[in-house]
């Protein structure tokens, strides 16, 4: 009995090493981390200005609550 015993404990052994084996392979396979992604451009002054206009417009027409208007106004304007 003290020989399966010493099987099993060996066994589990070697399957320690192995994940351990698979798991630094990986590790040393895994691409570095890529670098960030550059921020969005931010829209130009223009595009800026005629997106506002066009918020203005739905609001004047009663398509956007006062609420949504400043809401989608500010992100616009990144407040």
């Amino acid at each position: 009995m003290r020989g399966r015993g010493v099987a099993l404990v060996a066994g589990a052994r070697m399957g320690q090493r192995r994940a351990e084996e698979a798991a630094a392979q990986q590790q040393a396979a895994a691409p570095a981390a890529a670098p960030a992604a550059a921020p969005a451009a931010a829209p130009t002054t223009t595009d800026t200005a005629a997106e506002i206009q066009k918020l203005a417009d739905l609001h004047a027409s009663g398509a956007l609550t006062d609420e949504e208007f400043t809401a989608m106004k500010k992100k616009l304007l990144g407040l």
